[in-house]
């Protein structure tokens, strides 16, 4: 094989992987941490990406060794890293983005019905760790700490997403059900005087929940292909987010619905056993 046929081969790989749901979503997750980085306060961001990315490769080929077939690199192990490093605050320790990642995948791993997570990785560790360390979460990743406009740049990045995935109407129906009811919340006066549905309409807060409905809640293993049950996981997701958020604010809240979203995902799907009785 001459120099240029290799070279056309390595290039037809790469156009096939950037065709994949993972290659979109690996490609715009570190456009949009590269960008964020623009922001000076975010530069030790980088830090926290390294650690938590080479802690989540290291950690799936642990795990994934006795399983087949085997990946040197995992692609879903490098977007859960991004995701929880672009969450977790810039400033944080690197060695908590390495502990959260670890969390998360380990999680993958061990909560799972045939060879599927139960739960989002990167959100399980995300929760975890607001228990655990004593840091902040400031979905720098989601472009929050730039310019308002810049939400735009946000939306065209996860609407590339929920069409490749095919999960337009689950981000559809939790955005739609979750701003409905911020608003209901701010025309009623509900909620907590700490945190006002205010508070979570502008950025930018408005950020995390754009954020997670592209780039978490559209996780194909871990959310239903159904267009159905698309919009009830969506709603589900998005009322119990809301309900958290008027009860105990925090920023937990986000994750909370995703999780018990992806608990009814695994309930839902399950396959009833029926007894045929011979007449």
């Amino acid at each position: 094989m001459n120099e240029q046929t290799k070279t056309r081969t390595k290039s037809s790989s790469i156009g096939q992987f950037l065709h994949t749901p993972k290659g979109l979503v690996l490609v715009l997750l570190l456009a949009m941490t590269e960008l964020a980085t623009l922001n000076p306060s975010e530069s030790h961001g980088e830090v926290n990406v390294l650690a938590a990315v080479l802690t989540a490769l290291g950690l799936d080929l642990l795990m994934g060794l006795g399983q087949k077939p085997r990946r040197l690199i995992s692609v879903g192990g490098l977007i859960t890293g991004l995701i929880v490093a672009d969450i977790l605050s810039a400033t944080a320790p690197w060695y908590v983005a390495a502990a959260t990642t670890a969390i998360a995948i380990v999680s993958k791993h061990l909560l799972k019905i045939k060879r599927k997570p139960i739960f989002n990785p990167a959100a399980f560790g995300l929760l975890a760790a607001i228990f655990l360390f004593p840091v902040g979460q400031s979905w720098w990743g989601s472009l929050s700490l730039l310019p308002g406009w810049c939400i735009v740049l946000l939306v065209a990045a996860g609407g590339l997403v929920a069409q490749k995935v095919n999960k337009f109407p689950q981000v559809l129906a939790f955005l739609g059900t979750y701003f409905s009811l911020l608003l209901m919340m701010g025309i009623f006066h509900l909620g907590l005087p700490s945190d006002t549905p205010g508070d979570a309409l502008r950025i930018p807060f408005v950020n995390s929940a754009v954020f997670l409905a592209f780039f978490m809640l559209t996780d194909p293993p871990t959310s239903p292909a159904k267009y159905k049950q698309q919009v009830y996981f969506g709603v589900i997701s998005a009322v119990f987010s809301i309900l958290i958020f008027a009860l105990q604010g925090g920023l937990a809240y986000l994750f909370v619905g995703l999780l018990l979203a992806n608990g009814w995902r695994v309930w839902a799907m399950r396959k009833p056993q029926f007894v045929r009785v011979s007449t």
